[in-house]
């Protein structure tokens, strides 16, 4: 078989290919043999149907497709095979299937161009001496304070309150009904509108502004119980439920109870409480340690985002299709498996549509990740960056220990896993020694200059807001 290569865009290598005579005219004999054992003609048993009769009721063509498709088939797995190309994914058949057919005659030789996807050539132009900017995460003692604060709210007491009247911190029990107010020119006899979901007897509210719509809380700040108010407040624009967003409503507020919170002082019985230290002391040194170490954290993840993404820029590399196709299909399944873990029925979720549109939307972090992976992979063979089986088994093992016997891990996919993601951290590690990332304050680089990092949104803490649960409509959790 005669095989001509041609090198194309996207890494992909062109093929033409030469079958040979014998072989158009013993594919086309062995189809019309397969043919006749199987053809149902009536008037004929099968497999005793004589040639001509075969060839007139099922027609030339049909029987050039059947053995084209064989021929194509064979001759681009040969061709491959002969020329030891490493492909990735499937072949694709350049020529026209129709123009083939015309062109097709059993016992002359045949001519079919195909293309294969291989592994992309990675030229690095430059990456060793890189200067890039990040912005380093600094520990914020305030955090250690806001811990203890909060749990010390969580321990808090609830005490009654008597003899005066409703303040910021406090914990109040209401019941409410919420209407919506009347616009300018409404009829003011008409009965108002109640607002689906707005109303509760015996809410217990903490009174904190940012928990609920502007206006709600306040209103209530300096009732007496006992006490009946109307309040005004005003729905933000946006707002979760886009058929409130912006509207203006009137709750009747009645204050049934008022407590306030007694907290415990903060001592080594406290720091006993809430962790296993013995004393504030420790507790407090715990705290500062744990929250160092995620500053530090962030300001090296940030230096190897910042460092990837000036790689990027000095690097060249043509993509194949077959690669993007895969990176994506892998991150729709790592989405769909996260969804699915929030008990979410991916299968009502994922519809065609928007598969197709998360497919497209996804085509460039797909590039992006192929591109790092491709370029540090390169790298660490000319650098000879490598890792130990001591270092791969002893990751290993740690993991295998923090999952529970019930689950059932596959350790070879397991140690594939960590055996990446070691390397990748030692390869980037070694561009740090090798580069200048130059740190700067928190929030000082440029949208366009920042770096996007995943973890580290992920692990945002929420606001209150966001983390406040509530039983009606009109809290803004």
């Amino acid at each position: 078989m005669k095989v001509t290569q041609e090198k194309l865009p996207a890494s992909q290598i062109g093929l033409e290919i030469e079958i040979t005579p014998e072989i158009t005219k013993q594919t086309y004999e062995k189809v019309i043999k397969n043919l006749a054992s199987t053809a149902n003609i009536s008037g004929f048993r099968k497999g005793k149907v004589p040639r001509p009769i075969l060839l007139q009721r099922l027609g030339t063509t049909r029987i050039k497709a059947a053995a084209l498709e064989e021929l194509i088939q064979d001759g681009i797995e040969q061709a491959v095979k002969q020329e030891a190309i490493l492909a990735i994914g499937q072949p694709q058949l350049r020529s026209s299937f129709e123009d083939l057919i015309k062109n097709y005659e059993p016992g002359k030789p045949l001519t079919i161009s195909a293309a294969v996807d291989v592994e992309p050539e990675v030229n690095l132009v430059q990456y060793t001496d890189l200067q890039t900017k990040a912005e380093e995460v600094k520990f914020d003692p305030e955090r250690v304070e806001n811990t203890l604060d909060k749990e010390r709210q969580e321990l808090a007491t609830l005490i009654p309150v008597e003899g005066r009247a409703a303040q910021i911190g406090d914990i109040a029990v209401v019941d409410f009904k919420g209407v919506f107010s009347k616009a300018e020119g409404e009829d003011e006899t008409a009965e108002p509108e109640p607002i689906p979901g707005a109303e509760a007897t015996d809410f217990q509210v903490e009174l904190q502004e940012d928990k609920f719509i502007p206006g709600f809380i306040s209103g209530i700040v300096g009732m007496n119980p006992e006490e009946t108010k109307e309040i005004a407040a005003q729905f933000p624009d946006p707002y979760a439920n886009e058929d409130l967003a912006g509207k203006a409503a009137t709750f009747t507020v009645t204050l049934k109870e008022l407590k306030e919170k007694e907290l415990p002082e903060v001592n080594d019985d406290f720091a006993q409480e809430i962790s296993d230290f013995e004393t504030l002391e420790e507790l407090r040194a715990s705290l500062v340690e744990r929250y160092q170490k995620e500053a530090d954290e962030k300001t090296k993840t940030n230096k190897q985002e910042a460092l990837l993404t000036e790689l990027l820029k000095h690097v060249e590399v043509d993509l194949p299709g077959t690669l993007i196709e895969q990176e994506v299909d892998a991150m729709l399944t790592q989405t769909a498996i996260r969804l699915s873990q929030q008990g979410l029925d991916v299968r009502n979720l994922f519809t065609q549509d928007i598969i197709a549109q998360l497919r497209e939307r996804s085509r460039t972090e797909a590039i992006e990740r192929i591109k790092r992976s491709l370029s540090l992979r390169e790298i660490g063979k000319r650098e000879s960056i490598e890792l130990t089986s001591e270092q791969i088994a002893a990751r290993v093992t740690e993991l295998l220990e923090q999952y529970s016997e019930e689950q059932d891990v596959d350790e070879d996919r397991l140690r594939s896993i960590v055996e990446n993601e070691l390397l990748t951290e030692k390869i980037t590690d070694w561009l740090l020694e090798h580069s200048s990332v130059e740190l700067v304050p928190e929030g000082s680089l440029s949208p366009a200059e920042e770096t996007e990092l995943t973890e580290s949104d992920a692990d945002a803490p929420q606001t209150e807001e966001e983390n406040s649960e509530a039983s009606t409509e009109v809290t803004e959790g």
